[in-house]
């Protein structure tokens, strides 16, 4: 609107420039004098400027005109392409301002100009190598996906533009969610030009997400030939495709094979827990032990989590709680300072009734670095110490206020996650996954909340026997307050 505003402006002060130049000829003195062959002729300044016009046209068509008779000549001389030529040149420039027109119109976001220029480009070059990308991509912006897919089409019949027309029906297929078409046509485009590094990608995801991680993981040691991964994250990401195959292999009760895919996913990745994990588990079901434990011990140095705990618990499921503690200290004193270490230790503590050794385990976790499982643990400690009902609710009403701790939490989307997956199940990205703390959230908490603890702290109340269960294989810390006797005979 603002635009068609000011080229009326514009328009209307030329036309009044013209006039006012006009106007004022007429009024002006003098004029020119032309003598030739004893005649004289005296026109006015007005008449003078528009005899200046003509002739200048007069020389341009005067040009073209002897142009057109070399070309002539040439053609009668036996030169028999020449006349073609004369003309071809004025389809080719008139064609080539169309098609620059018709991409400037394309870069600004006018789809029919666009459009409009590309199919006058196409009438005048008769090069629909150039000019059918221009077609699809304006028929693409106006909506006319028919159109597009047309000419995109007849791309993919000419051997020089046969990658862009796969493409550009792929980008088509992925838009309207057809993702089945869209992985064949990756493949070919793929195939077409190995080193198109969006391509690839493209072609990654969608074998990730239908589950084809051999394929996968040709694709990507494509990318890696072809220079487009650092060979750190080739690796990485390398374990996370065979990890996934032997979560496959598993459900097809593929025992030999899922063994080997899973300790290969862990060679590749130590700091990969899911991996590390698998492979334990196969290291155990071939009664091995040792293997199991160097790879768990391994993986804890790099990065603590509950999953190797529980994987380190099922070497020995069977062993009782002293035997337990003394068996962990091979993880235990592995990352002393690290939350997680902490936290073990006191849940093997709890479970060994050793309620002042957890506490000291915990320190002084819940004051500088709190978060829900922490605190329940908290609970416990203080519950198998003896402390009142109220204490052991004030710390489990604490325990809905703090951080939960961490989680698998997508780094492209943020989306958290109960277990690991290779892929996000919000966003679709491959290998985004890491286990850490959530971003606070900007949500205000229930009004109140704050002063839970204290709210319940002041309740002398006895609620019954609170019941600590604490098991390190399920990595579980349980705080239950069962009824009273009196409470019981009253209910019935």
């Amino acid at each position: 609107m603002l635009w068609s505003l000011i080229k009326i402006i514009v328009f209307v002060g030329i036309i009044g420039f013209l006039a006012w130049g006009a106007g004022f000829l007429l009024e002006a003195d003098g004029g020119l004098q032309v003598r030739a062959f004893g005649y004289e002729l005296s026109p006015g300044p007005l008449e003078s400027v528009l005899l200046l016009i003509l002739l200048v046209v007069a020389v341009w068509v005067l040009l073209k005109v002897v142009a057109l008779l070399f070309a002539v000549l040439k053609f009668i001389n036996g030169d028999e392409t020449a006349l073609s030529r004369y003309f071809d040149r004025n389809r080719e420039r008139k064609g080539f301002d169309a098609l620059s027109e018709g991409l400037m119109a394309l870069a600004s976001g006018e789809g029919k100009v666009a459009m409009t220029k590309a199919m006058k480009a196409d009438k005048y070059l008769k090069k629909p190598a150039l000019t059918n990308l221009l077609i699809a991509q304006a028929a693409e912006m106006t909506g006319d996906t028919r159109k597009a897919e047309e000419t995109y089409k007849k791309l993919v019949e000419d051997e020089q533009t046969r990658f862009v027309g796969v493409r550009g029906i792929m980008n088509q297929k992925l838009a309207a969610g057809d993702n089945e078409t869209a992985l064949v046509l990756a493949e070919k485009a793929f195939a077409l030009k190995p080193k198109h590094e969006e391509t690839g990608d493209v072609l990654l995801r969608l074998q990730a997400e239908k589950a084809d991680w051999r394929g996968a993981r040709k694709t990507l040691s494509a990318k890696l030939r072809n220079g487009q991964l650092p060979r750190d994250v080739h690796k990485r990401r390398d374990a996370v495709l065979a990890l996934s195959e032997a979560s496959d292999l598993i459900s097809d009760e593929s025992t030999i094979e899922k063994r080997e895919a899973a300790i290969e996913a862990n060679r590749l990745s130590p700091d990969l827990v899911p991996a590390a994990v698998m492979a334990a588990k196969s290291y155990i079901e071939q009664d091995k032990p040792r293997y199991a434990t160097r790879v768990l011990k391994k993986a804890w140095e790099m990065s603590p989590h509950p999953d190797l705990a529980a994987a380190f618990a099922a070497i020995a499921p069977d062993e009782t709680p002293t035997a337990r503690i003394k068996r962990f200290t091979a993880l235990t004193r592995i990352n002393t300072d690290h939350p997680e270490t902490k936290m073990l230790l006191t849940e093997l503590h709890i479970a060994n009734e050793d309620f002042p050794a957890a506490r000291r385990a915990l320190g002084d976790l819940v004051e500088k670095d709190p978060d829900a499982r922490s605190v329940t643990l908290m609970a416990a400690v203080e519950r198998g110490e003896g402390a009142t009902d109220s204490v052991v609710k004030g710390w489990l009403a604490r325990a809905i206020s703090v951080p939960r701790g961490p989680q698998w939490i997508c780094d492209n989307c943020q989306h958290i996650h109960t277990e690991w997956h290779p892929i996000c199940d919000n966003c679709s990205s491959f290998d985004t996954l890491a286990w850490k703390r959530p971003p606070q959230s900007d949500v205000a908490m229930p009004a109140g909340v704050q002063m839970l603890p204290l709210i319940v702290g002041a309740s002398e109340e006895p609620v019954g026997e609170v019941v600590v269960v604490t098991d390190p294989i399920e990595d579980a810390t349980i705080v239950e307050a069962t009824p009273k006797p009196e409470d019981t005979k009253d209910a019935k």
